[in-house]
């Protein structure tokens, strides 16, 4: 898909129904996919919490980094997304999600205005949701770092990602099956104010309301 970046949240074992061995190949074949489904030169960024499953710990961050690397891709950067406020316990729950990157050909540029740690994810318009800050970052880099035009979201839950792309000025594609979400992220608006946090500004052309498509 020409001038396509991805950013998604693959599902985990509770939302599939699957084996967790059987939903540990999906997982693994669905990354690749992702990756081989965007541009040599773009990228295809997940967003992923870890999982507990009969008290042990899934790094679903290293599954998506090893799917990547298997697919040709390599890591263009990692970030922690805070869910909870740090130092809160969280019984047995992530309090945080990885955001990582990848590319198979692009190259992470020397200077990338993401922190490491993103405290404030902002608004979740669904518990399972991806913040609309912690989007708009992700976002960002695919408008401004790998040139893309069209933002695709092959799970894309309640369109949290597709809104926010459509705030920041592109076009967006997702992709869900369950009926309720899709009617939900057809008529998701997310208000430019919601994407900055305190001092930050926004360059981006081209923002206004942009209908996103799903499939």
């Amino acid at each position: 898909m020409e001038g396509a970046c991805a950013v998604t949240s693959l599902p985990d074992v509770s939302e599939v129904g699957l084996a967790l061995p059987v939903w540990r190949k999906w997982f693994l074949e669905a990354v690749r996919l992702v990756v081989e489904a965007v541009p040599d030169e773009s990228a295809a960024l997940f967003f992923q919490s870890d999982i507990k499953r009969d008290g042990i710990w899934i790094d679903k961050g290293s599954l998506v980094i090893r799917a990547a690397e298997d697919a040709g891709a390599h890591v263009l950067f990692h970030k922690i997304v805070c869910r909870r406020p740090p130092g809160m316990l969280t019984m047995g729950r992530p309090g945080f999600t990885h955001l990582i990157a990848v590319s198979r050909a692009m190259k992470c540029p020397d200077v990338l205005p993401i922190p490491d740690i993103i405290n404030d994810a902002g608004r979740l318009p669904w518990v399972r949701a991806m913040g609309v800050r912690a989007a708009g970052h992700a976002v960002r880099f695919a408008r401004d770092q790998v040139g893309a035009k069209m933002i695709f979201d092959p799970f894309c839950g309640v369109g949290t990602v597709l809104a926010v792309a459509n705030t920041l000025g592109l076009d967006a594609l997702g992709v869900e099956k369950a009926k309720k979400r899709c009617e939900q992220a057809r008529l998701l608006v997310v208000s430019p104010d919601e994407l900055l946090s305190s001092g930050q500004t926004d360059t981006g052309e081209d923002a206004t309301e942009r209908p996103s498509s799903l499939g």
